[in-house]
This record gives structure tokens, sequence and C-alpha cells, in this order.
């Protein structure tokens, strides 16, 4: 799988606070880093502890020199040794393989113990993405040319299970406040709210929060 490494704004700055008001630290990883943009992100804001990025594509020229890089398909276990990392960060990636519960198996065998997971993805219980699926007949990012980019469509109900069947912690979910309008993604509802509507149904994407007890 082939990650294109570029997610929104809101994406990363949500992402980066997750990091600083958990407390995250050690050894990252971030698995499906594309381009390299979130690792350039965590080395500018001094994350605490060393950084290695994963991806199918070789290491980009862009990355910083104190970034660790480990190519390999991330539909397949990696070549990293059990209990590697203190910290696991996978933004708009899981949407884009083709097995979540190994993903998330593979993300238990790499965490230390007590070790946290953030994992980003498009937010299916939006308003928009509820409008595409009802009109559509397809939740909104995997409709058209979302496909065969996007193939594993997730919900809240999905990330529960699958953390409980892979020995994770009960997961936490966090908005990134930013949503289109459906029919109208360029338009988004705080834009014409003044910021008020925010949360679940008005959020295009969705973090997803666990930790290996």
């Amino acid at each position: 799988m082939i990650s294109k490494g570029t997610s929104t704004d809101y994406v990363y700055r949500l992402t980066l606070k997750l990091c600083d008001t958990l407390g995250m630290h050690g050894d990252l990883l971030e698995f499906g880093a594309g381009t390299g943009q979130l690792a350039n992100k965590l080395v500018e804001i001094n994350y605490p502890g060393t950084i290695t990025c994963t991806d199918i594509m070789s290491r980009p020229d862009n990355v910083a020199e104190s970034v660790q890089w480990v190519q390999g398909d991330l539909n397949h276990p990696l070549p990293v040794a059990d209990e590697s990392f203190d910290t696991i960060i996978s933004t708009e990636v899981i949407e884009h393989l083709e097995n979540p519960r190994f993903v998330f198996r593979e993300f238990y065998r790499l965490l230390r113990p007590k070790g946290n997971l953030i994992v980003t993805t498009p937010n299916q219980g939006s308003l928009r993405s509820l409008a595409g699926l009802l009109i559509g007949g397809h939740f909104t990012s995997f409709l058209g040319q979302s496909y065969p980019a996007h193939i594993s469509a997730l919900l809240q109900t999905d990330f529960e299970r699958i953390c409980t069947e892979s020995g994770l912690a009960s997961p936490r979910f966090y908005y990134t406040d930013s949503g289109g309008i459906p029919k109208m993604p360029s338009v988004r509802w705080q834009d014409i709210t003044f910021g008020l509507l925010k949360g679940k149904a008005f959020s295009d994407n969705v973090a997803v929060v666990t930790s290996k007890p």
C-alpha cells in the first residue's frame, strides 16, 4: 500500500495537540509516513524521544536527518522487533489498508506495555458522511474517486470491537472540529456558524486514542 502522506492541517493539528496533552514521549513510530510531513512537524516541536517512520515508499529527501526510516508494506508485518515503541501514530492510513484487524494486532505487537496509539481516519459519523451513505449508498470518503484508495470504512463501534479483540484498551474519540457541508465540501460548517458547530456530526476526521495495558 502506498500512502500519499498528505493529511489536512486540521488532522495534523489535532494529532500534535493529542501528543502534547496526553504527554506522549519515548520511541515513536509513524505508521504510514508518506512524504514525512508529520515527522518533520514532530521534530520541529522537539518531540521528547526518537522518531521512526515506516511506509512502502523509500525515504523522502526532505525528512529530517534525526528520523529513522523503515521501508515496508503496511499490509504485512514490519521487520521490527516486538515492543519497540512507546507511541505509535497513524494519520489517514487505516482506511487504505486491507485488514484493519491485522493492523491493530500489529500495533499491539509493536507497542510496549503502557504504550499509546493515535489513529486518524475519515469520520463516518459526520452528517456529510451519513448523507453520502443515504444518497449514494457509500460513506462520502469511499465514493467515486476515493476508491480504490479508500477501502476500509470504520465506525466507532468497529474501533471499539477491534481494540478489544486486539488486547488494547477501550478507545477514546476526538474530532478535528472541521467538516464540509454535504454536496459542498469546500464550505465548512464552522465557517458559516462562526465555529459553533463542532464534534462528531460536524468533523470530517476522527482520532482514535488507545493504549496497550
